[in-house]
């Protein structure tokens, strides 16, 4: 994959987190740098090393999956971008946002944990590359910046409600899998 395409996938994952993170902003009275520097650092962790734990697992049915490595891409990308979209778009399920300055280490690690779930099925899905880490870490700079610049965003703008950043990391999820797959069936 392209560093161009790293950092689209990389943009597409960070979503769930920026959209975590600008709740997190909108409902704060004031903003702890630290807090937020916590959030984001949490974020890009889980963010980065998620695709490294899925391509390593899944490396090991490398021979068994080579050849259906671009449908698993597809698919895979297709239902976690779907997800996003269908998560965004449901309605009466508006995200509740956390005072950031009173979330437990303990609360801040599910909830990276809960906004890297796709990063790690990501990293599945991309048993095709010789290494992951690159892309990793371009997944976890991605996230932390979008997450810490999330956090005062939403402390700034919460007037303007929830805002849709999962329908775009959905939708740039969705066109990298379906990318993958019309790489490999027109290089047949």
């Amino acid at each position: 994959m392209s560093i161009l395409t790293d950092g689209f996938l990389a943009f597409g994952l960070a979503m769930d987190a920026f959209a975590v993170a600008t709740a997190s902003g909108s409902a704060t009275s004031r903003i702890r740098f630290t807090e937020a520097f916590k959030l984001a650092f949490l974020f890009g962790l889980f963010q980065g090393v998620m695709p490294i734990i899925g391509w390593f697992v899944s490396a090991n049915f490398k021979d068994v999956v080579s050849a259906w490595d671009h449908w698993i891409a597809f698919v895979l990308l297709g239902i976690i971008g779907g997800k996003m979209i269908y998560d965004d778009l449901k309605p009466g399920e508006d995200e509740e946002g956390v005072d950031e300055s009173k979330v437990s280490i303990y609360q801040l690690l599910l909830l990276s944990l809960a906004t890297s779930i796709d990063a790690l099925a990501v990293g599945f899905s991309l048993i095709v590359l010789d290494s992951i880490i690159l892309l990793a870490v371009i997944v976890g700079v991605v996230t932390f910046a979008l997450s810490l610049a999330g956090v005062y965003l939403g402390h700034k703008y919460k007037h303007f409600g929830q805002n849709k950043t999962r329908i775009i990391g959905g939708v740039i999820l969705i066109v990298i899998g379906t990318k993958i797959l019309i790489e490999h069936i027109s290089s047949q």
